[in-house]
């Protein structure tokens, strides 16, 4: 007997979760998704990038700009990451966030650093501007377009709300 699958899943399972972060990653995100998206950005969690690198966090800002946000939820965490420096490549500003149990201290100076408690974030330091080349521009923004895109539809197949963005009709 060959069984078929549905088109449309009857679970409540959610396609834009992809349960590989720890409960506290999770924390840092949301309080720095909520920062920017009050600061006009929109966000896309865990993009693979060109390199095969997966960024926890891109935002895309309302000038164009395109951020990227490593979170680290230990001093650990840190210490064993070494691929942080290849993300510049991919981005205009890189930031580190983390949460209260992790000393701001450990975290490169010439990295943006975001202290979130999940409820909310702050840019404790500002991330140094280093534009990127324009084709890895386009690239990445294909990438980032294609990514939504693919999220969008896949939540819209399981059922769940999706906003609409701002100035779209309904």
């Amino acid at each position: 007997m060959v069984r078929v699958m549905p088109i449309v899943s009857p679970l409540a399972h959610n396609p834009l979760a992809d349960g590989r972060q720890s409960e506290r990653a999770l924390l840092v995100r949301r309080g720095v998704q909520r920062l920017l998206t009050n600061l006009g950005a929109h966000v896309l969690p865990e993009l693979s990038l060109a390199t095969g690198r997966r960024a926890d966090l891109v935002a895309l800002t309302r000038q164009g700009d395109i951020w990227i946000i490593e979170i680290k939820s230990s001093i650990e965490d840190f210490r064993v990451d070494r691929k942080w420096p290849d993300y510049r490549l991919h981005c205009d500003r890189f930031f580190f966030a983390t949460h209260p149990g992790v000393p701001a201290d450990i975290f490169p100076q010439e990295c943006g650093f975001i202290f979130s408690d999940g409820y909310g974030a702050e840019i404790m330091r500002e991330a140094p501007e280093h534009r990127m080349a324009a084709p890895t521009r386009k690239a990445l923004m294909l990438r980032i377009a294609r990514a939504g895109a693919a999220r969008l539809l896949a939540a819209e197949l399981a059922g769940v709300a999706v906003p609409a963005l701002e100035g779209e009709s309904e």
